[in-house]
């Protein structure tokens, strides 16, 4: 019998997980920063080679969806910008306030682009998934197919962000969002502004994309 098989264990795991992602994610926070002597490199570097190798002995190939997911749901727990068990997401979270979806994160130094101040690609990608989380809210799910940002100031690393999404207009299968970043202490100063299309996928265009990984979702 697999251990997620029932409810509680679902959840251990998840938890399991996402604990196991908090240690990733302070790993690669120390990583960036150390300026560490480089035998101290060397020999961290082969503890992490060794802790990982169980990971490896049971992975999940392209097309399986993890175990522990639940796509219907929502429930990705490595999407690279949200996902607790990602060692890459810082993580975002975002809720609801009405028609606007809300989200709130910190950015380490593994985002760093300028010095002191987040990779403008991190923008990007925070925003597409803002914008995509808020056509979900409001019913009309979408794929990304144009992303526009504005660049107004640099986002800075090490300060609680406010990110906002919403959507501008539905026509028919196309779908505009528009959405901010802003310092959680100055929400009202602008960072940077996207705008984004999005298309509604026809069944045949989910299954065609999608269908081997739906297929195996929980």
């Amino acid at each position: 019998m697999s251990e997620i098989e029932n409810g509680q264990g679902l959840q251990a795991r998840r938890a399991a997980i996402t604990d196991l992602g908090d240690a990733l994610r302070l790993l690669i926070e120390q990583a960036t920063a150390t300026e560490a002597p480089t035998a101290d490199l060397l020999r961290a570097a082969a503890l992490i080679r060794q802790a990982g190798a169980p990971l490896g002995e049971r992975a999940r190939g392209r097309f399986e969806t993890a175990s522990a997911d639940d796509l219907l749901g929502g429930v990705r727990l490595y999407n690279p910008v949200t996902g607790g068990g990602s060692a890459f997401a810082p993580p975002l979270e975002i809720h609801r306030d009405g028609d606007v979806a809300v989200g709130s994160c910190t950015l380490g130094r593994a985002f760093e682009g300028p010095p002191s101040f987040a990779h403008g690609g991190v923008s990007a990608m925070l925003l597409d998934q803002m914008l995509g989380y808020a056509c979900g809210m409001s019913g009309h799910p979408g794929m990304t197919v144009q992303l526009d940002t504005a660049y107004r100031q640099p986002v800075p690393l090490y300060t609680p962000l406010r990110l906002t999404a919403r959507v501008a207009a539905v026509d028919r299968r196309v779908i505009t969002a528009t959405g901010t970043i802003a310092t959680a202490e100055d929400p009202a100063s602008i960072l940077v502004r996207a705008t984004g299309t999005f298309v509604a996928l026809l069944p045949e265009q989910a299954q065609r994309l999608f269908g081997p990984v739906m297929g195996r979702g929980r």
